[in-house]
């Protein structure tokens, strides 16, 4: 089964770095916890409200999320790598 989908992405990554105020694929508020997780890799280092080593990991596309935003596997792996890239910074204190 073949599917020829044009991706609508509208991404945008907040002045705090650690998240997202805009996240839209085809028309469709995303959730990025749907291609992966974003978590501290280094919290004992990391300062007060602050973090060690934050970095987003994708997971395995799943046929239901690809449903819900109307997207094929490599605009799904597409999307994964922006927020790798945006959200992926290592260690921050802009929380304090």
């Amino acid at each position: 089964m073949t599917h020829d989908y044009t991706m609508e992405l509208k991404l945008e990554f907040g002045t705090a770095l650690c998240y997202t105020p805009t996240f839209i694929v085809n028309s469709i508020d995303a959730d990025e916890d749907d291609f992966g997780e974003t978590y501290d890799r280094d919290t004992e280092n990391a300062e007060d409200y602050g973090c060690g080593d934050m970095q987003f990991t994708g997971i395995e596309a799943t046929t239901e999320v690809l449903q819900k935003y109307k997207i094929t596997k490599a605009e799904y792996n597409e999307i994964v790598a922006k927020l790798e890239e945006g959200l992926s910074f290592g260690s921050c204190g802009l929380c304090v």
